[in-house]
């Protein structure tokens, strides 16, 4: 299954989950209007985290990955926070007010890589459109502008 027919199938079951409402009455199932009679413990974040998959977050030079639900985050901001509590050991040294993805993770880059595998910068969509087509976070060295090592000019 290509990445296209798996967003689309996970869109199909988010939209039949919102429209499927069951009630248990006696023995059997019947619909209702009301989610939460059979739901009542689950939010909208919740039902929605049970639909949409998770994110990969990947570290470059570290063979284990994080996952992370985007939907429970409202910005570009709160991700750079959530990140940081992943990858620094900083004690809150830096004010949530001055994080953000530049300064998630000290000296590295996020990117993300949408439905069609492309590698982009994260932070040039606005948030919801992010959101809908981030499927790998990728947090990548910053290159400097010298080439130690290689030789040459």
């Amino acid at each position: 299954m290509n990445s296209f027919e798996s967003k689309r199938s996970q869109d199909n079951l988010k939209r039949i989950w919102q429209n499927t409402r069951f009630v248990s009455s006696s023995s059997h199932l019947s619909l209702s209007s009301n989610p939460r009679r059979c739901f009542p413990c689950l939010d909208d974040d919740d039902l929605v985290s049970t639909v949409v998959p998770l994110v990969t977050v990947v570290l470059e030079g570290r063979s284990i990955c994080q996952r992370i639900s985007l939907h429970k985050h409202g910005s570009y901001q709160s991700l750079a926070k959530a990140l940081r509590q992943m990858f620094v050991d900083d004690d809150g040294v830096t004010s949530d007010n001055d994080l953000d993805l530049s300064n998630a993770v000290p000296g590295h880059l996020v990117a993300y890589e949408d439905m069609e595998n492309d590698l982009l910068l994260a932070g040039d969509l606005d948030w919801q459109n992010f959101v809908r087509v981030a499927k790998r976070i990728r947090i990548l060295p910053a290159k400097g502008s010298s080439r130690k090592g290689r030789g040459g000019a």
